[in-house]
Formats: structure tokens, sequence, C-alpha cells
């Protein structure tokens, strides 16, 4: 069986739309970004990450949530469909971004509305270190991504690798993007493009040999 709707996942820089754009463009399918700038709160967490998080995630939440209805509105079996996260990502942030009391607010609301989203036929997951992270955040200019530092992209990697690993929701792709430039090398795209292609159910890793 081929996945007819693909999510892909991973923590800040590491790729997810530009591959989600390329892989769409590659394989004509319908494209799903993720509105994350249209959120008002999202310059002000970055600068304040306890006084506005839970305003950004609370946003972040419902606007996934609007997403992923009309998602589920559309007929996946009619056009292939691509998207740049899974809507658990916000639970990912959540958790590492709420204080106790907030975050059992925050549960509370996602525990009324997580049973009406569809599940992707496959998520992969991009993974890179803090560093290369960093190195990429840098590199795209975004300037409410300025104060994102180290320490929290390490803590963001191991939520999102924890996550990951009890991860059974549906297949599943761990790519390593460390060494690899799928937006700059045409073959590091295609090695990972064919990789896709082989979909195969459960949990399967992809460590390519890099183009650096």
């Amino acid at each position: 069986m081929k996945p007819r709707y693909i999510a892909i996942e991973g923590p800040i820089g590491v790729g997810k739309t530009s591959l989600a754009q390329m892989l769409a463009g590659e394989l004509e399918g319908r494209l799903v970004l993720e509105e994350v700038e249209e959120n008002p709160f999202l310059k002000d967490f970055y600068a304040s990450r306890e006084e506005f998080g839970f305003q950004t995630q609370l946003y972040f939440l419902l606007s996934r949530y609007r997403q992923q209805r009309k998602v589920a509105q559309q007929d996946l079996f009619r056009q292939f469909t691509l998207a740049d996260y899974i809507f658990d990502k916000d639970r990912i942030f959540a958790k590492l971004n709420l204080s106790d009391d907030e975050l059992v607010l925050y549960e509370q609301v996602y525990a009324l509305i997580d049973h009406r989203i569809v599940r992707p036929d496959l998520v992969i997951y991009l993974q890179a270190r803090p560093k290369i992270l960093l190195e990429r955040i840098k590199r795209r200019g975004k300037d409410y991504e300025k104060p994102i530092d180290s320490g929290y992209l390490e803590r963001l990697c191991e939520a999102y690798n924890d996550y990951f690993f009890h991860f059974n929701e549906t297949s599943l792709l761990v790519v390593n993007t460390d060494g690899i430039d799928f937006v700059e090398s045409r073959g590091d795209f295609e090695e990972l493009l064919k990789e896709i292609k082989r979909f195969r159910r459960g949990v399967q890793y992809f460590v390519p040999l890099g183009s650096r």
C-alpha cells in the first residue's frame, strides 16, 4: 500500500516545511502547511517564554485543530496529502513550555478535540543535533526566532526523541539529517525520496551517507 497522507515532523529548523514542499511538488500532492507566523503571541513568546507560553500554545492548539478538521473533511483517498506537522506536536511543546497548572488546563482542552483528528498513514521524523538546528535557524534569519538558544533546542530535541521513542500511532520513518542538505543537494533529496517510496509499516530508520 502507498501512504495517502504523510506528515513530516521534527524540531524547529530541521527542514519540515522545505521537505513537505519538495515532496508535494515531486509527488503531485496536496500541501498542508502549519500556520506558524499567524500566531500573534509568537514573537512575545520567544522574548518571554514563561509569560506568554500559555497564550501561544492555546492559539496553536485551536489553529491546528481547525486546519486538521478541514483535512478530515477532504477526500484523502482521491488526492495524496502532505503536511509539515502532526497534531500531537502541540503536546510536545506544551509539556516543554507550560507550568504544571497551565498544563492541566491545556490537557483538558486537548482531550476534548484530539479524537476528531485524522491520523497520517506515515510520519517522517527529521532529527538533527541542536548545534545543526541553531545554524539552520540563523541561516533562515527570521526575526522572531533570534532569541532561540541552544539550551532550549536541546530540551526540545529531548522532548521530540522521547515522544517518538514511544510513538505507535502509525508507521514512522526516522531520518537523521545532520549530514545532508536535501534542499541544496538533489542527490540527498532523491535518496530520501527512494526511502519514502519504499513505504513499509512499522518503524524504519534512515541514516544517509550525507553530502558533506
